[in-house]
C-alpha cells in the first residue's frame, strides 16, 4: 500500500513538475518581435440616458513591438514591452509579470486606488498571476488562473478590475472601471489577447453600474528580431534606470498596503516626470519623484 501511495505521489508531482514547465514555456512565448493589430467594438450599452450617450468609437490601429525577458526564476518570469514608432522612436510600453502561486494582489477600486487582498494558497496552487504595470511601472491590473494545454491550445483566462485604458480615458470619463475578461492564447503565428471587458461606473459608496460593453481583440504576429534592433538598443541603454524605478515600486507593494495615488503633479503625469530624468538619475533622485505620487494613508 505503501509502494502504490508513494508511486501515486510520484505521479502526481511529476505532473505537476511538467505542468509548469509547459506553463513557463508559453509565457516565454510572449517574447520577441511582433506586428500588432490592435481592435476594439463597443458591443452594447446601457446608459441611463440613452439620448445623450455617446458610444465609444471602433479603433483598428498597428503597431511594432519588441517583448524582452527581464527576469527568469522559477516562480516568476517579467517581461517589458517596448513600441517602435515612427522611423525607430522607442516608447516604453506596458510590463508584465508572472508570479507562480502568488498569494498578495492589488485589485483595483475604481479612485486611482488599488486596494491590498491576500488569498489562501490552495485556491492558487497550480496558477499563475499575470501582474501589468503602466508605462512609469505603477500598478494597472492583476488576476490568477491555470494555464491550460489542451486539444493543441495554450490559453489562460482571467477575470479583473482595471483603470481606464488610455484609448478610453483621453476621450471619456463617464465610467471608472474595466472589468476585463482576458484570454491570452499561444499560436502558430505568435499570439492573440481576447478582451471582454465591461465598463462599468462605481460610486464612492460602493454600488456599481453596467454602463456599456466592449469586445477586444489584439493579434500579435511574430516577425523577425531584427526588425526590433532599435527597441534592444534602447533597452540597453536605458535597463539600468528603468530597474530603479522597479526597486522604487517593489518596496511601496512590500508595504502589503492599499495604494492611492495622485494622477498629476503639477500638471503632468509620473512618466513625464520620469522621462525628464537622465537616464543615470539615481535611485534617491527616482524614489523621490515617484513619492511624490503617492497619497500617505
Amino acid at each position: 500500500m505503501k509502494t502504490l501511495l508513494s508511486l501515486s505521489l510520484c505521479a502526481l508531482m511529476c505532473a505537476a513538475t511538467a505542468q509548469k514547465k509547459e506553463d513557463e514555456q508559453a509565457i516565454k512565448s510572449f517574447c520577441g518581435c511582433y506586428e500588432i493589430q490592435f481592435n476594439f467594438a463597443e458591443t452594447f450599452a446601457y446608459p441611463k440616458d440613452s439620448t445623450t450617450y455617446k458610444p465609444s468609437n471602433v479603433k483598428h490601429e498597428t503597431a511594432l513591438e519588441w517583448a524582452e525577458l527581464i527576469e527568469d526564476t522559477p516562480g516568476k518570469k517579467s517581461i517589458q514591452h517596448l513600441l517602435i514608432v515612427g522611423k525607430g522612436m522607442i516608447v516604453k510600453h506596458w510590463r508584465q509579470d508572472w508570479t507562480y502561486e502568488n498569494t498578495r494582489f492589488y485589485d483595483y477600486n475604481g479612485f486611482n486606488d488599488w486596494k491590498f487582498l491576500t488569498v489562501p494558497a490552495p485556491t492558487v496552487r497550480g496558477q499563475w498571476t499575470q501582474s501589468v504595470f503602466e508605462v512609469d511601472d505603477k500598478p494597472r491590473y492583476s488576476g490568477s488562473a491555470s494555464w491550460n494545454h489542451v486539444d493543441g491550445r495554450h490559453f489562460w483566462e482571467n477575470i479583473t478590475n482595471a483603470p481606464l485604458p488610455r484609448r478610453e480615458y483621453t476621450q471619456r470619463e463617464d465610467y471608472n472601471i474595466t472589468r476585463r475578461f482576458n484570454t491570452l492564447e499561444i499560436t502558430n503565428t505568435g499570439w492573440i489577447h481576447d478582451q471582454d471587458n465591461d465598463k462599468i461606473i462605481k460610486e464612492k459608496s460602493g454600488s456599481t453600474y453596467l454602463l456599456a460593453q466592449e469586445k477586444g481583440y489584439n493579434t500579435y504576429k511574430k516577425v523577425d528580431d531584427s526588425k526590433c534592433e532599435a527597441a534592444q538598443k534602447w533597452w540597453k541603454e536605458n535597463q539600468a534606470f528603468w530597474k530603479k524605478v522597479r526597486l522604487k515600486w517593489d518596496a511601496v507593494f512590500a508595504k502589503n498596503a492599499t495604494i492611492q495615488l495622485k494622477n498629476e503633479v503639477d500638471g503632468k503625469p509620473l512618466h513625464v516626470h520620469l522621462q525628464a530624468l537622465s537616464n543615470q538619475a539615481n535611485q534617491d533622485e527616482i524614489n523621490a519623484v515617484i513619492d511624490r505620487f503617492i497619497i500617505s494613508k
